[in-house]
């Protein structure tokens, strides 16, 4: 039984909640793009974000701790996975369609920006940043600061690099090849690859604890520096640990630290 926890959410101008994702989401396969201006296309795979977690997914959710926090959960492939091994997880995504579709396959989700107020802020065992997240907002410094009040002290981030060296943030607009009544909104994405994502987590004080490769797709675990938070909470996450205690399904003996860790 899936979680529902209750949001306005984002606006429908969001760039990921525009009708060529939901449409791709519902159908379950593409195609669908991240076009930039110059005409240049970033084929996004929507079949295997609409298929059960694979063997490189499951990689680096063996490697969660604790409660997870799924960032831009997309169907919620992820989510589904971890709850269905016993771990608590929420999935978080400003598009309605994948909120709808994470919950519909059992996971708890939420209707929200990882820039907007979240419950559990800095009580979450890990984060992922999985399928080219780390591109989100178009700033991984400001987004790994973000993060980094979201876990725990000493929480985990794992997250997937590109597959190969780059380092870009460019404009871009979802495009499913049909074309546009109106052009779909424009925003900032970034690509980075294993290397300059090392060097932004270590500008942001994350430490690397683990890199692997699987099925050609390059991942990091990150752990977060102790430090003491002095920045003030909202009331969306004043009760926080209640939310990951009450809402979230529970199984302690599912959470699988980090090797060596």
């Amino acid at each position: 039984m899936s979680t529902v926890l209750p949001s306005a959410g984002p606006g429908p101008s969001t760039p990921w909640a525009t009708d060529p994702y939901a449409r791709a989401l519902s159908r379950g396969r593409g195609p669908l793009f991240l076009r930039r201006a110059d005409g240049w296309l970033l084929p996004l795979d929507i079949e295997r974000w609409c298929a059960d977690a694979d063997a490189a997914d499951l990689s680096a959710l063996r490697r969660s701790e604790g409660p997870v926090i799924d960032i831009g959960c997309g169907p919620g492939r992820l989510v589904a996975a971890l709850s269905s091994r016993g771990h608590r997880a929420l999935g978080i995504d400003v598009s309605e369609a994948a909120i709808g579709r994470t919950q519909r396959i059992g996971g708890a989700a939420l209707r929200r920006s990882v820039f907007e107020p979240l419950p559990g802020e800095g009580r979450w065992g890990t984060a992922l940043l999985i399928d080219g997240n780390i591109g989100i907002g178009g700033d991984p410094r400001a987004l790994l600061r973000r993060v980094a009040d979201l876990v725990a002290p000493e929480g985990l981030l794992i997250t997937e690099a590109a597959p190969h060296e780059v380092d870009e943030t460019v404009q871009v607009r979802l495009d499913d090849g049909r074309g546009q009544a109106g052009p779909a909104p424009h925003f900032p994405w970034t690509r980075v690859g294993v290397s300059a994502l090392l060097g932004y987590a270590r500008s942001e004080e994350w430490r690397p604890v683990d890199q692997w490769e699987a099925d050609g797709r390059p991942f990091l675990a990150l752990r977060r520096a102790r430090t003491v938070r002095t920045t003030s909470r909202s009331a969306d996450t004043a009760n926080s640990a209640a939310v990951i205690n009450s809402q979230l399904p529970r199984n302690p003996s599912g959470d699988v630290p980090l090797a060596g860790s």
